[in-house]
C-alpha cells in the first residue's frame, strides 16, 4: 500500500465532498478498486461513526484505522482537516487584503465574469427550451412571478414544469 496515494485518496474525497458521509462514494470506489478495503470495512466504519459522538464525517477516520492501522487513521484525520484549515488560512489572508484597491478591482472583475458566464449559459438554455410562443409565455410568467418575490423559486419552477406538461403533454 502506497502511503502517499492512500493519503491522496482521502484528501481527494474530503475536497470533493461537503462533509458527513459525502466522501463515502469516492473512498468506496477508490479503496475497493485498489483492493485496500472490503465492504465490511465500510460497514464497520459507518457504524462506529454513527455511534460515536461528534461530526458524522469522523467515520472515515475509523475506515483509515481499519484499512491501514494507526497510520491510516492519522492520514484520514489529516485529510479531513486540511481543506478546512486551508479555507481558514485563505479567509484570514483575504480579510487582511480585502480593502486594497487591487483586490477590490479583481473581485469586481471576477463578479462581472461570473455574471457574463451566467448570462451566456442562460441564453444557451433558453435557446433549447424556448421553442415557440407558448414556451415564451411560460418563461415570461415564471420570470414575472420570480420578479415579485412572493413565491419561493421552487414553487415557480414546479408551476412552470406543470404548465409545460399541460401545454406540451408528456
Amino acid at each position: 500500500m502506497d502511503p502517499l496515494l492512500y493519503f491522496w485518496l482521502f484528501l481527494k474525497a474530503s475536497l470533493f465532498s461537503t462533509g458527513g458521509s459525502g466522501n463515502l462514494p469516492f473512498l468506496h470506489t477508490d479503496l475497493i478498486a485498489l483492493g485496500w478495503a472490503q465492504e465490511q470495512d465500510f460497514l464497520t466504519a459507518l457504524a462506529v461513526g454513527q455511534i460515536s459522538p461528534g461530526p458524522t464525517g469522523l467515520w472515515s477516520i475509523s475506515l483509515g484505522y481499519l484499512t491501514y492501522g494507526w497510520g491510516g487513521a492519522a492520514f484520514a484525520l489529516l485529510a479531513l482537516s486540511l481543506p478546512t484549515l486551508l479555507v481558514l488560512l485563505v479567509a484570514s489572508a483575504y480579510n487582511r487584503m480585502e480593502k486594497l484597491p487591487a483586490v477590490q478591482d479583481f473581485s469586481r472583475g471576477l463578479s462581472l465574469g461570473v455574471v457574463g458566464l451566467t448570462i451566456s449559459v442562460a441564453f444557451i438554455l433558453a435557446n433549447s427550451a424556448i421553442i415557440d410562443w407558448k414556451s415564451v409565455v411560460i418563461c415570461l410568467a415564471a420570470l414575472g412571478l420570480a420578479y415579485t418575490n412572493r413565491l419561493p423559486m421552487i414553487v415557480i419552477l414546479i408551476f412552470a414544469g406543470v404548465l409545460g406538461l399541460l401545454v406540451y403533454g408528456g
